[in-house]
């Protein structure tokens, strides 16, 4: 892959940032960890069916679950930018992955995201016994807007009795006001 100087992605057109990232993923992280299956699915969405990527690990079901949602500011990011970190999830802690393609911003508005990985998360836990895994050790979790997402999909579990083992934010966004120093 050519390398090109980028702007900052608030400088770029939603296309051009959207290119920019897989660019970057695709030059980032060294090679991909080698896991035992990557099928792609779907799962019911409210707008249609929704691709999830399922990583599958060597070993023996049933296999603890993550249902993990990329970051990107809602707006950039996709099952292929956020492949490398997915298998190496799958790979390292010998757990299903279930990566979730949610529609992005602009073109779809809130609660757009929000509703696909919650659909997402219930056809996991739904589908957890055809899927190979334990649904007493599902997990959601993402990273930046998709920890957000992971956040918002938790409390949805808790209020709806629907269980989870944890949630694994990793720099999530919880704050909408961006006021601290952090």
């Amino acid at each position: 892959v050519e390398s090109r100087q980028p702007l900052p992605l608030s400088d770029e057109t939603v296309a051009e940032a959207r290119l920019a990232v897989e660019e970057e993923s695709e030059r980032l992280g060294g090679p991909a960890e080698p896991v035992a299956v990557v099928e792609e699915l779907s799962a019911p969405g409210p707008a249609g069916p929704v691709r999830v990527r399922v990583y599958r690990p060597e070993g023996e079901e049933p296999f603890a679950g993550l249902v993990w949602f990329h970051g990107g500011g809602w707006v950039v990011g996709s099952l292929d930018s956020h492949d490398r970190i997915c298998r190496a999830l799958c790979r390292r802690a010998g757990a299903l992955v279930c990566s979730v393609d949610y529609r992005l911003a602009p073109e779809h508005h809130f609660p757009a995201a929000l509703d696909d990985a919650w659909a997402a998360t219930c056809w996991a836990a739904d589908k957890a016994a055809a899927l190979g895994l334990d649904p007493a050790r599902l997990a959601v979790g993402g990273d930046s807007s998709g920890g957000n997402l992971a956040a918002a999909v938790a409390l949805r579990a808790r209020d709806a009795g629907v269980p989870l083992a944890l949630q694994a934010l990793v720099y999530p966004v919880t704050d909408h006001r961006f006021d601290t120093g952090s």
